[in-house]
């Protein structure tokens, strides 16, 4: 028996170093595109694509179906042309983020901080409940597909209007990726912890800080009181200057003084020390009172 699988491996071409290097660079490729459509309802369309090529060919070469191949073969070049055309939206993404400036000018940042806030404090005066959710490292593209996809500049005017009551988008969250709106009427999860005695749009939020590194805003429909949560911490309580100095701490001079590699390993970091520097930068960002010029 032994023999027979020496004689088997005998016949077995192993890989040289060109080869290796194909592999690790194809389990690469796949690994990424698996991690770029997971979460997203590609990730179905992809999987069913995958499992019916895969299982002609299997088809063909098992019971020598030479016509069928034949016809594989010929139109395998437009196959190319159709996951273009199926996965178009997510393409056209991948790129997008390839392409993407990923450390935007302090002037831009604070520009677009400045119309989150000032969105904020209108949605308060009025007592308009609001969901405001802005993404870091870690995607939410999961969250995003269960509301209405958008690409628009982040603006006071627009945030207001989404949550403006009995619009068609206003029952959700907003999920703000840099400096633009990518989607909203969205579904957050709920956190199961013991937050105290709070609405569903508070639990929304720290549910959804507690599955991402992103920065959560909550209005009171019924109060207009303005909280924050962040890494699975509500902060209530919040004036505009102080949301402002928050917002300005965590996501503009974190960006400036960490690369991006350094933040997302900082965010993952579920270790005693990780959780340790989480406790000291919500003590020092959100607990601290503002000092005085």
């Amino acid at each position: 028996m032994n023999s027979a699988w020496m004689d088997i491996f005998r016949h077995v071409p192993f890989p040289g170093l060109g080869g290796l290097l194909e592999i690790l660079v194809l389990s690469v490729l796949f690994y990424y595109t698996i991690l770029f459509f997971r979460g997203t309802r590609g990730a179905q369309v992809l999987l069913g694509f995958v499992t019916a090529i895969v299982a002609m060919l299997v088809l063909t070469r098992m019971f020598n179906l030479d016509t069928l191949n034949w016809l594989l073969q010929q139109i395998s070049v437009y196959l190319v042309v159709a996951v273009v055309v199926i996965f178009q939206p997510e393409i056209r993404r991948a790129l997008a983020e390839l392409g993407k400036q990923h450390v935007f000018s302090t002037q831009r940042e604070r520009g677009m901080l400045d119309e989150i806030v000032k969105a904020v404090s209108l949605l308060a005066e009025g007592k308009i409940g609001a969901l405001i959710a802005l993404e870091r490292e870690i995607g939410t593209l999961a969250v995003q597909e269960t509301g209405t996809r958008l690409d628009s500049l982040v603006s006071a005017d627009l945030l207001v209007t989404l949550f403006y009551p009995r619009t068609a988008l206003h029952d959700g969250g907003v999920i703000i990726e840099g400096d633009r709106v990518r989607a909203a009427g969205c579904v957050f999860p709920l956190s199961s912890r013991d937050i105290g005695k709070t609405g569903t749009r508070h639990r929304a939020a720290v549910g959804l800080s507690e599955e991402s590194d992103a920065v959560v805003i909550v209005v009171s429909e019924e109060t207009g009181a303005i909280s924050l949560a962040y890494k699975g911490r509500l902060i209530r309580g919040l004036d505009e200057e102080r949301l402002r100095r928050i917002l300005s701490s965590v996501l503009v001079r974190a960006t400036k003084t960490q690369s991006r590699w350094q933040r997302l390993r900082q965010n993952l970091d579920l270790s005693a020390e990780g959780l340790a520097r989480t406790e000291e930068l919500m003590e020092r960002e959100f607990e601290e009172p503002p000092k005085n010029p």
